[in-house]
């Protein structure tokens, strides 16, 4: 009984249709469109920060053959809450959101619009430096999330496109 399970589970699986996002590896239809975006400057040190990651992911080549354009707009913002009686803020809230705008450099068409982003909170102690140097890896850690988030959704977009002849 257990094996029959197992065997028809293991059936469902193969006909249900998935398929790997990054299927044929470099040579794959989505590895091409990533390479093939190029990221536009993005404002402010969280900007550096995720247009880094996004170069990174995409492996921009940056030999001038983009058929894309990335745009990026950042809300970077700090909350403090967790208020004690002498209202002095014990933790604080960091937020991180991108709105995004793939852009056809052919057409100047705006073929993918969308939003990521993801918080983190942070302890507020008596140090101000362990507080600011907490902020810091706050950003970084939401930068790779935005960047990872961003990327995966230019790749569900470029699996779901036909190739550009």
């Amino acid at each position: 009984m257990r094996a029959s399970l197992i065997v028809a589970g293991a059936l469902a699986l193969c006909g249900c249709g998935l398929r790997p996002l990054y299927a044929g590896g470099e040579n794959s239809q989505v590895a091409s469109v990533l390479r093939s975006v190029q990221v536009g400057p993005i404002e402010g040190q969280s900007g550096w920060l995720v247009r880094n990651k996004l170069v990174d992911r995409l492996q921009e080549s940056g030999e001038g053959t983009a058929a894309y354009r990335l745009d990026v707009t950042l809300d970077d913002n700090i909350t403090a809450f967790g208020i004690r009686r002498d209202q002095a803020a014990t933790r604080e809230r960091r937020t991180l959101r991108a709105r995004y705008q793939l852009v056809s450099v052919d057409t100047g068409l705006v073929v993918l619009d969308a939003t990521a982003g993801s918080d983190a909170g942070i302890d507020i102690v008596s140090s101000e430096y362990a507080t600011v140097a907490s902020e810091q890896t706050a950003l970084e850690h939401l930068a790779e999330v935005v960047a990872d988030q961003i990327v995966a959704r230019i790749g569900l977009y470029a699996s779901r496109t036909p190739p550009k002849q």
